[in-house]
């Protein structure tokens, strides 16, 4: 099981802070895939990945980042200084 986290407009597209899933994905990239096939609102949420940043176990990691042993993913649009 892996806790997901959701944040910023992410979270206000899938309407949720967190959730804890049972996945196959070998891969973030391969997880997001399994998130989109499950309901339209994730498809929305994932449809541009160049729009978000992903945290394997609270560091920042690529899409292409396995999941072997990860406890928490968490997904957030790129964070801006001003």
């Amino acid at each position: 099981m892996i806790d997901v986290l959701y944040f910023a407009w992410v979270r206000e597209r899938i309407g949720l802070p967190k959730e804890r899933i049972d996945s196959s994905a070998v891969t973030v990239a391969d997880l997001v895939t399994e998130l989109r096939a499950r309901e339209e609102r994730y498809d929305l949420a994932f449809s541009d990945l160049s729009a978000l940043r992903v945290a394997v176990d609270q560091e920042l990691a690529d899409f292409d980042a396995p999941l072997a042993g990860v406890r928490e993913i968490a997904f957030f649009p790129p964070m801006t200084g001003g």
